[in-house]
């Protein structure tokens, strides 16, 4: 769990204490300082939340970068000559890509 997330999550419960606080003593700028600590806390929630995400993705698609270069080097090992085949079909497309017809 990101550090942000903890922060804001804290940012955010003060700042709800701070705002009953007002409301109860019928002090409008303590309680606006509240409100503005639970926004300031919600964005730093929302902030560590996403950087949490981005970790996440980052390492499912190192995982299956990892189990697609498996998978291939498997399938050159095992069947070269189908490989070897493949590889010149795909480079003469991609040669035809260029030339008009």
């Amino acid at each position: 769990m990101d550090e942000n997330r903890l922060e804001g999550t804290a940012k955010n419960m003060g700042g709800k204490v701070e705002e009953g606080l007002g409301r109860v003593t019928g002090d409008t700028k303590i309680q606006a300082e509240g409100i503005a600590k639970q926004a300031a806390g919600t964005a730093q929630d929302l902030y560590g939340q996403a950087r949490d995400t981005a970790v996440d993705v980052a390492a499912a698609a190192r995982d299956s970068t990892a189990s697609l270069e498996k998978w291939l080097r498997h399938t050159i090992e095992t069947q070269p000559y189908t490989t070897a085949l493949v590889a010149v079909g795909i480079g003469w497309l991609l040669g035809r890509m260029h030339r008009p017809l």
